[in-house]
């Protein structure tokens, strides 16, 4: 199984560019590509995704997680969805050596060697000469297992820089240069607060992409980058994810449009395989639900939307009354914002869903992010095990400000913020809202439990 993995010696050394542009060259080449992103992310999957994607084939970028996926699932789901590819990309997040525990088990270098994925550094050498050499040296040096073949120079300040900074690695060491970028405005892409804009809300997205691809095979070696990928050794056969379908006799209503998009491409496959049948909702501009049985609102970016979503009225109220009267829904983060009576930021206030008793507040600073724990109280209403704990992750801006003080709470917050700094999964007859993300993994069933809970609605009176 051909495969490299796109790591970086710090954050913002522009991996995530170099790697869309990889995509798009090698798609480009004939090639296959399946991506992956380490860790939790939305935007950045978005971006490979699209990058890999072709006139004939539709690709999907996949995460691979420590914190909420074991070590076989992370195999499994990498030989499940690396099978009909020619060759695949891991993309790291922050620094090679950087995660969450000490003893780097949550890193990047750590899902390099489960993978035992070869590794090319992205290395930001502004203002570097000769001191490029310890750097490469010493990522060496700190763990021999970690197979790093080769790095692609970026954001160099001309040939002269460059030819100096080959002279140097080639002399010092015996990682290969594979690539060196030159300062190029075609790498740069908009970023707000939760990172990268996402590819679908950029209109511009297509022509990037395609002017990283250019970028890439101009000062690129992709025919090395290949040969490293071949020379990538059998991984072990995994255990085979499930992914047995059963009749899909529940219609399940997804909000996704560019205010509702985050949603895990996993996480809709196994709720079609739970046995629903996916019906997208565009609440900025449908004007009512359709025949659904349960809804899914997703995070996103309600907040760049407000105007428009306070707009349009006659979906707010139906969704508000669907829920009174109720309907399963699930909201996450920017649903759960959705749901709320109102959404202020900076000096603008509008109204929304109102199902929650609670107003949102926009500021400057996360008010959470990060990696979260969660455990289920006996307010959960999905069918499961009330004394289950939850690995999950947030990333929010917003905070409640007013909530009801009689509110219950589906979850204790372990670890993390959630809706109150204690509490998170708001719920309110058939409403389950979070600021957590869950993903449906073995130890988080939640698509089955989710899709479980709307069938046992629907038939209750049959």
């Amino acid at each position: 199984m051909s495969r490299f993995f796109i790591s970086a010696a710090h954050k913002s050394s522009g991996k995530t560019t170099v790697s869309i542009g990889l995509c798009a060259a090698l798609t480009a080449k004939g090639k296959i590509v399946q991506p992956y992103k380490k860790g939790p992310d939305y935007i950045d999957p978005q971006w490979l995704g699209r990058a890999s994607s072709s006139q004939t084939q539709t690709r999907h970028c996949f995460n691979l997680d420590f914190y909420t996926m074991s070590p076989d699932e992370i195999l499994g789901s990498f030989a499940q969805h690396s099978g009909d590819a020619d060759i695949s990309l891991i993309e790291g997040n922050k620094g090679l050596y950087d995660g969450l525990d000490l003893d780097g088990s949550n890193s990047n270098a750590a899902l390099a060697k489960l993978t035992q994925t070869p590794v090319i550094l992205v290395l930001d050498a502004r203002g570097m000469t000769r001191g490029i050499a310890p750097l490469i040296l010493g990522y060496q040096a700190f763990d021999r297992d970690i197979n790093i073949r080769g790095v692609i120079l970026n954001q160099l300040g001309g040939a002269r820089h460059e030819d100096k900074l080959r002279q140097v690695i080639e002399h010092y060491t015996d990682v290969e240069v594979v690539g060196a970028i030159h300062k190029d405005a075609r790498f740069d892409i908009d970023e707000r607060h939760l990172g990268l804009v996402p590819s679908h809300e950029d209109p511009y997205s297509d022509k990037k992409i395609g002017l990283l691809r250019q970028a890439i095979n101009d000062q690129v070696d992709l025919d090395k980058i290949i040969d490293i990928a071949n020379q990538a050794p059998a991984l072990p056969k995994a255990t085979e994810l499930k992914s047995t379908a059963i009749k899909k006799d529940i219609r399940l209503g997804i909000i996704r449009n560019t205010a509702f998009c985050f949603y895990y491409p996993d996480d809709l496959i196994s709720l079609e395989q739970a046995g629903a049948e996916l019906v997208e909702i565009d609440n900025l501009t449908d004007s009512q639900l359709p025949d659904i049985d349960g809804l899914f609102i997703g995070g996103g970016f309600p907040e760049t939307h407000l105007q428009e979503l306070e707009a349009n009225q006659s979906i707010r109220q139906a969704i508000h009354q669907a829920i009174e009267n109720g309907l399963p829904v699930y909201a996450e983060c920017g649903g759960l914002m959705y749901l709320a009576r109102s959404i202020k930021w900076n000096d603008q206030k509008n109204q929304m869903v109102g199902i929650i008793p609670g107003d949102i507040i926009m500021e400057a600073k996360p008010q959470g992010r990060g990696y979260v724990r969660l455990q289920e109280t006996n307010n959960g209403i999905w069918p499961g095990n009330p004394d289950n704990v939850i690995s999950a992750h947030e990333f929010h801006y917003s905070r409640f400000e007013n909530l009801d003080k009689d509110a219950r709470f589906a979850f204790d917050v372990v670890r993390g913020t959630g809706i109150n700094g204690k509490n998170d999964g708001f719920v309110y007859k058939n409403l389950l809202a979070c600021y957590s993300h869950q993903r449906s993994t073995e130890q988080n069933h939640w698509t089955q439990r989710f899709v479980d809970f709307i069938r046992q609605q629907k038939y209750k009176n049959t």
